[in-house]
C-alpha cells in the first residue's frame, strides 16, 4: 500500500514536469534549458540551498498541520490564520519581553504555539459543541486572524516608525544560527578565508528546519504509538465507532483542531524569530498555510514525508523564481507544475488506471507474440 502511494507521488511529478515543459515549450523556451536553470538555481550555489531550505521551512510544519488534522479526520484550511497568530504573538513575545537569550525564543515559540493552538482550538470547539463544519469556520478565522494582526501591528507602543511593520524582535530571541558570531571579528575573520561556509551562513539560516524535523518525529510517533494518537485516528476514521468504544469524541475534535494550530503557530514563530525579525501589515494572504495542504497532499499526509515534500515545493519555488530573470520565463508556468502535481496525486484511480492499461497492452503484446 505504501509502496503504490510511493508510486503515484513519482508517477504525478513526472506528469507535472512533463506538463510544466510542454507549457514552456508553447510559451517558446526551451524546457531542457528552463529545468537547467531550476536545478542550478537550488543546487548551482551553497546560499540557495540556505534559500531553499529556508523557504521550505514553514512548509514542512504547514504541511503537518493539515496532515495531522485529516488523518484525525479533520479538514484545516485555517492553517494560513494560524499562522499569522503564531508569528503576532512570537513577535510580541519577541520584542517586549526582555530574558536570556537561550531561554527568550524557548517562551516566544511556546507562546506563539499556544495562541495558534487556542486560535484552531476555536473551530474545533464550534465542530465539537455546534456541529459546524471546520472548512467554513477555519476559512473565516483566517480572514479574522488577518485584520487582526494589523490591528496589532497598528498600535502606537508596537509599530516601528514610517514603516508598514512591527518593531524587530530583540536579538536575544533569534534563532539564527551563529547570529552573532557571524558578525563578530572573529567570525568575518574565518568566513573571509571559507568561501563555501559564508555563502552557506550569509542567508538567514535558523534552527527552524531542525526543529521542523524533531517535530515530524515527534507528531509520527504521538499518531502511532500513543494512547492519545489511537483515539484520535479512531475519531476520524468512526466518531461512531469511536464512541461505542468509550472514546471522547467532542474533546479529541478540540484537541486535534488544537495541535493542528500548534504546528502552523510553530511555522509563524519560526519564520518570525529566524527570517523576518518582524511582523508586516498585510494587504493579503501570504500562503504559507495554503501551501502547506498542498505540501500535505504530496506527502500522503505523511508528518515524515511532509519534509521531502516541502522541499521539493520549496524547490519548485525558489528555483523556478530564477526563470524570469534569465531566460523571461513567466513564472506561472512553476504554478502549473505544482497544480498538476497535486492534482493527479488527488486522483490515484488515475493514475492507477494509467499504469494498468500500459500492463494490460503489454500483456497483449505478448500473447500475441506466443
Amino acid at each position: 500500500m505504501k509502496q503504490n502511494k510511493f508510486m503515484i507521488t513519482l508517477i504525478s511529478i513526472m506528469f507535472g514536469l512533463i506538463i510544466g515543459g510542454v507549457v514552456l515549450l508553447i510559451a517558446g523556451f526551451n524546457p531542457i534549458e528552463a529545468y537547467g536553470i531550476m536545478l542550478k538555481g537550488v543546487f548551482g550555489n551553497p546560499k540557495y540551498i540556505s534559500w531553499t531550505i529556508i523557504r521550505s521551512t514553514p512548509l514542512i510544519l504547514t504541511g503537518m498541520s493539515v496532515a495531522f488534522a485529516f488523518r484525525t479526520g479533520l479538514f484545516n484550511i485555517g492553517a494560513e490564520g494560524q499562522f499569522i497568530i503564531g508569528s503576532l504573538v512570537a513577535t510580541l513575545v519577541g520584542y517586549f519581553f526582555k530574558l536570556p537569550p537561550v531561554i527568550h525564543p524557548i517562551v516566544a515559540i511556546l507562546a506563539g504555539c499556544l495562541a495558534a493552538a487556542l486560535w484552531a482550538g476555536i473551530a474545533g470547539l464550534l465542530k465539537s459543541k455546534f456541529g459546524i463544519n471546520e472548512v467554513i469556520t477555519t476559512i473565516m478565522l483566517n480572514w479574522t486572524a488577518l485584520y487582526f494582526s494589523n490591528y496589532v501591528v497598528f498600535w502606537d507602543k508596537f509599530k516601528r516608525p514610517n514603516r508598514d511593520a512591527s518593531q524587530k524582535i530583540l536579538e536575544s530571541a533569534s534563532i539564527n544560527i551563529l547570529g552573532k558570531w557571524k558578525t563578530s571579528e572573529a567570525g568575518k575573520a574565518f568566513l573571509k578565508t571559507n568561501t563555501f561556509l559564508k555563502d552557506l551562513l550569509n542567508p538567514p539560516l535558523n534552527y527552524g528546519f531542525i526543529i521542523a524535523i524533531l517535530v515530524a518525529i515527534l507528531i509520527l510517533y504521538i499518531l502511532k504509538h500513543t494512547t492519545l494518537g489511537y483515539q484520535l485516528k479512531a475519531v476520524g476514521h468512526n466518531k461512531y465507532a469511536a464512541e461505542y468504544g468509550g472514546i471522547n469524541i467532542k474533546k479529541n475534535i478540540i484537541v486535534s483542531m488544537m495541535i493542528a494550530g500548534a504546528l502552523s503557530g510553530l511555522a509563524g514563530a519560526t519564520q518570525v524569530l529566524g527570517v523576518s525579525r518582524e511582523t508586516a501589515i498585510l494587504a493579503a494572504m501570504e500562503g504559507y498555510g495554503f501551501d502547506g495542504i498542498a505540501v500535505s497532499l504530496i506527502a500522503g499526509n505523511n508528518p515524515i514525508a511532509c519534509i521531502p515534500a516541502a522541499l521539493l515545493f520549496g524547490g519548485l519555488k525558489y528555483g523556478g523564481g530564477k526563470l524570469q530573470s534569465t531566460i523571461g520565463a513567466p513564472l506561472e508556468v512553476i504554478n502549473i507544475t505544482i497544480g498538476v502535481i497535486v492534482f493527479f496525486i488527488a486522483m490515484p484511480k488515475l493514475i492507477k488506471m494509467m499504469t494498468s492499461f500500459k500492463v494490460r497492452k503489454r500483456g497483449e503484446k505478448v500473447e500475441s507474440i506466443k
